[in-house]
């Protein structure tokens, strides 16, 4: 089965998923944090380029199902991060660093229009190592999923085991 997410570069993974628009509403999922908190994250975007980016994450608030305890205490899948929004292009494009495990990451999520549809398409860059790169591809994989359901009006997909088994299948591909 063909996966939307790929590995472009080693520490580069590239996702391109086809929405329902209009693209103002997506761009408001994507940058209103009340919205993003629905299918990502919530927490503060300052929309102009050096703005800080706070993504809070709690993923008991994005599916009918709950955080398993062993997920619950681990840092990385539960908490904030930080950033700086790197490149703006209101309605169209919006970069920004995501500071995880110590290091730089830099997420780029860009929409065109398709019809009434929109296609997202998100670079996520300097993700190392192949157990990373495949819970990246598998997040947002998993959290586009989600998006699309939520833009729908349908039940979101439950998070973690369509996490959990995503990741198993890009890692068999990396």
């Amino acid at each position: 089965m063909t996966r939307p997410v790929t590995l472009v570069e080693p520490g580069t993974v590239k996702l391109e998923r086809l929405l329902p628009g209009p693209l103002e509403r997506v761009w408001a999922y994507i940058t209103e944090p009340a919205k993003r908190a629905k299918w990502l994250c919530g927490g503060e975007l300052e929309l102009r380029v050096g703005g800080k980016v706070r993504m809070e994450f709690d993923h008991d608030k994005i599916s009918g199902e709950k955080t398993p305890p062993e997920k619950r205490r681990s840092k990385s899948e539960m908490g904030q991060h930080v950033g700086v929004v790197t490149r703006l292009e209101p309605q169209r494009l919006l970069a920004h660093t995501w500071t995880w495990n110590g290091g730089d990451t830099e997420v780029t999520y860009e929409l065109a229009p398709r019809g009434k549809d929109v296609l997202l398409t998100i670079v996520h860059r300097r993700v190392e190592g192949r157990e990373l790169t495949a819970g990246v591809m598998g997040g947002w994989d998993v959290h586009t999923g989600i998006l699309a359901d939520v833009l729908n009006g349908v039940e979101p997909r439950p998070f973690w085991k369509t996490h959990a088994k995503l990741v198993s299948e890009y890692a068999a591909t990396l």
